[in-house]
């Protein structure tokens, strides 16, 4: 018997209507210098630009707009690195509901006072050591709340794949689509969308070189758990694929690729001083990849989601300052 796809293209497309005038349609750069360098035509959807400050507004907002009004009376727990934390408190916000976040002790001030703002009361734990999933299903159990996991939820998968759409929708004729990788949700909803659309299309992850689950998971055809990610990635520090995005990138992600953290500085410095784009460490890993020379044999046209730009100036400057 085979087993319905967590997500669809047809999920994609409503969540999609669902976001629209919502959600930033937010734009696709280029850069002569780029192309030059990578040896093909690049088109970079800024999704650092999207609000909050990352694509992950996209799957929070259509899972939490899709919440009866009950639960949406009884608030929304949620677990996260910091861009789906801030995701969740302001869909919460817009739609008349309350957020508790459990968030790394360690997360970026940035991120944690951003979460805070939206109004979300903030649970912090050792990232290394405690079980952010647990702790959240703990808190939403105690609370009669909604949880909202930060890529284990076919909504929320929808919601990111929407980028993808709308990038596959203003370029015609993309080969490829290079999408950073942590927990999968991202790519799931971008792989679902890519392959619907255009089924050739070449689907390429990108993964810190410590934090490598997905390609050791892909490789062995089964989940693969690794110690926590020590990377400057944060947002790509999952130690091992969700269930559910997982089930998706097997069947449709064509290769992973990695990139160490120094790859992923250079990238931060050339889309500050050519492409006059402010992004994390996470948002720059496929640009990272590009320019590392990662994808053998680049095809003609290569588009890149640039997932996020959440970054404080003190941190953006420390990173850039790291020879």
């Amino acid at each position: 018997m085979t087993t319905a796809p967590p997500v669809t293209l047809d999920d994609v497309r409503d969540a999609a209507a669902r976001l629209a005038g919502v959600a930033h349609r937010t734009p696709v750069v280029r850069s002569r210098t780029l192309d030059e360098l990578v040896g093909a035509e690049v088109f970079l959807k800024c999704e650092n630009l999207q609000r909050i400050g990352a694509f992950k507004f996209r799957g929070a907002y259509n899972a939490v707009s899709r919440l009866s009004a009950e639960q949406l009376k009884r608030g929304i727990a949620a677990y996260s690195s910091g861009n789906h934390a801030q995701a969740v408190a302001l869909a919460a916000r817009e739609l008349g509901s309350t957020a508790v976040i459990v968030m790394p002790e360690d997360t970026p001030r940035s991120k944690l006072d951003a979460v805070a703002g939206y109004g979300a009361e903030i649970v912090t734990y050792d990232r290394y050591t405690g079980d952010r999933e647990a702790l959240g299903r703990r808190l939403a159990d105690e609370r009669g709340m909604a949880l909202i996991p930060p890529y284990e939820h076919p909504d929320v998968m929808a919601g990111q794949g929407t980028a993808a759409l709308e990038l596959l929708e203003e370029v015609d004729g993309l080969d490829a689509l290079v999408v950073p990788v942590g927990g999968g949700g991202l790519m799931a909803g971008s792989a679902t969308a890519a392959k619907g659309v255009r089924p050739g299309i070449r689907m390429v992850g990108v993964e810190p070189e410590q934090g490598d689950d997905t390609k050791r998971s892909l490789a062995a055809g089964r989940r693969v758990s690794i110690p926590v990610p020590r990377t400057i990635a944060d947002g790509q520090a999952a130690p091992v694929p969700g269930e559910l995005t997982f089930s998706v990138n097997v069947r449709l992600v064509d290769e992973i690729v990695l990139v160490s953290d120094e790859e992923i500085r250079a990238a931060l410095r050339f889309a500050f001083d050519r492409l006059k784009v402010v992004l994390e460490p996470s948002g720059a890993s496929g640009v990272a990849a590009l320019l590392a020379g990662r994808l053998e044999r680049p095809p003609a046209r290569i588009g890149v989601i640039l997932s996020g730009g959440n970054v404080g100036w003190r941190r953006f400057g420390e990173l850039l300052a790291v020879s």
